[in-house]
């Protein structure tokens, strides 16, 4: 029942928050905290619990839902899934505490934010299609309340945007999903992925095809990026931090946990695709990004050229590919989503996210200079700290398979480099900007916010094989059996 209580901390948080009166804000935002520390808590102890080298699911639950259609409750964790869960925890605890700058209707804010959470938990957990489908789909909802009323700038229009890309590219894997049910008469991933193998290569292309839509949007694979600046600029502190951390993890796990074990022949023969697809995130990313003056939407678009290595290395079905995307995926959520509270801590102070507006504060805020400068060398990739693992591990993986492409990637590591490197420039270095000269530097609370992610991104820089055993006996059998459908 380990998954079950896992999945019932923010839910019971939630229907708390909803139980107590509006004018409680302690009360609520204690609620709150209390249901996301108790679900990285139980995270933990699944992660001390995991025994990586035994083989298939582990803490499996089943229970019967709708036994006419076949339907179950059925979770479970691997090594694939095991990670994403424990970063879904981490990130949903400290955006918990980042949400103590919210100002206004905090009921409601933080009854949508524990509602976000149970739906992100649950895409990680569900080991039937159709379960997996619903929490896929009760993400969308919290998501655009909170963008549309707690946001800034243009959140009504950057809220329907994301709402719009996201339900079209779930219609897309919904039909799908039918397809599947009346061919196969299941919804288990399991029973499905064994079934997968014996699909003509036609039935699996068009599979492939109607996941990849679904998956392509949240990841976001070009050209279905375009919602992710928007949604980002214009959503609240702590929303933008799970939108990067763990919405666009969604896509990419489904690809690891659906379409490849389902279309294993399919998946093979869209390699090419995705790799050059991968290559285009990276570099295109990389460069809009170096282009930007908003602090938040550079952070934003160094997400499409970050996920990108994720692409390229799952395109490679290589060990060391796998390995890298996978961790590029955990270290990427770790990495962007403390940038994205050391955007929210400036823009609270300053309310601007101008780079030129800055400048000199490396001196007047000595530890948010330390934070920003830690995190931006993670971000673009410095040896020893996590966002250096998995880079390498994926154009190593990928280097074998997709020679071109791998080299053409360069060019985005490059870009990184340059506009991180301009980013502490512009804010840290040079002259001090008269009008922040009596500017506070960071508070106790958003430095716990902050103190977390990077002993993580530090300790998986150090030891990446604390995550990469976790995810080696899954990632094996993964690639043996997409390339044993050959």
């Amino acid at each position: 029942m380990l998954l079950t209580w896992l999945l019932a901390c923010p839910l019971i948080g939630m229907l708390v928050v909803l139980a107590l009166p509006k004018t409680a804000v302690r009360a609520i935002r204690a609620a709150a905290l209390l249901a996301t520390g108790f679900a990285l808590l139980l995270s933990l102890e699944l992660l001390i619990a995991y025994q990586p080298a035994a083989a298939g699911m582990q803490f499996v639950e089943r229970a019967p839902w709708i036994p006419p259609l076949r339907i179950f409750y059925h979770l479970g964790v691997d090594g694939i899934s095991l990670p994403l869960v424990i970063l879904t925890a981490l990130l949903g605890f400290l955006a918990c505490i980042a949400s103590y700058s919210i100002a206004e209707r905090h009921k409601e804010y933080f009854a949508l934010y524990l509602l976000l959470e149970v739906g992100m938990l649950g895409t990680f957990l569900a080991l039937d299609l159709f379960l997996f489908y619903i929490f896929w789909e009760l993400v969308l909802v919290p998501m655009y309340f909170l963008i549309g009323i707690w946001g800034g700038g243009r959140r009504e229009y950057s809220a329907f945007k994301f709402f719009v890309y996201t339900l079209a590219g779930s219609l897309a894997m919904l039909l799908a999903i039918l397809a599947l049910y009346f061919r196969a008469h299941t919804f288990d991933l399991l029973e499905l992925a064994a079934a997968g193998r014996t699909f003509e290569l036609g039935f699996q292309q068009l599979l492939f095809l109607g996941f990849f839509l679904g998956f392509a949007v949240k990841v976001p694979i070009f050209p279905f990026h375009t919602w992710l600046p928007d949604a980002h600029v214009d959503a609240p502190t702590p929303g933008s931090v799970l939108l990067a951390g763990v919405l666009l993890k969604m896509g990419g796990y489904g690809f690891f946990r659906i379409a490849y074990p389902i279309c294993p022949a399919a998946a093979m023969g869209f390699g090419g695709a995705m790799a050059c697809l991968g290559v285009i995130n990276i570099v295109y990313g990389a460069f809009v990004a170096m282009a930007q003056t908003d602090f938040k939407r550079l952070v934003a678009y160094s997400s499409v050229s970050h996920m990108g290595f994720v692409l390229l290395g799952l395109a490679s079905l290589t060990p060391e590919g796998l390995q890298g995307a996978m961790f590029q995926m955990v270290s990427h959520g770790v990495v962007t989503g403390a940038m994205f509270l050391l955007v929210g801590v400036l823009y609270d102070r300053t309310h601007t996210r101008e780079l030129s507006a800055f400048g000199g504060l490396g001196a007047r805020v000595p530890v948010y200079a330390g934070f920003l400068i830690f995190f931006s060398l993670a971000s673009l990739g410095l040896p020893g700290l996590s966002g250096f693992i998995g880079e390498f591990l994926s154009l190593v993986g990928a280097f074998g398979v997709w020679r071109w492409q791998t080299v053409v990637s360069l060019l985005g590591i490059v870009a990184a480099a340059a506009y991180m490197l301009q980013v502490i420039q512009q804010v840290l270095l040079g002259p001090l900007n008269e009008r922040w000269r009596e500017l506070p530097d960071m508070t106790l609370r958003e430095g716990l916010s902050l103190a977390p992610l990077l002993l993580v991104t530090l300790g998986l820089g150090v030891l990446p094989l604390a995550l990469l055993e976790v995810q080696d006996g899954a990632l094996q059998r993964l690639i043996a059996h997409v390339v044993g459908a050959r």
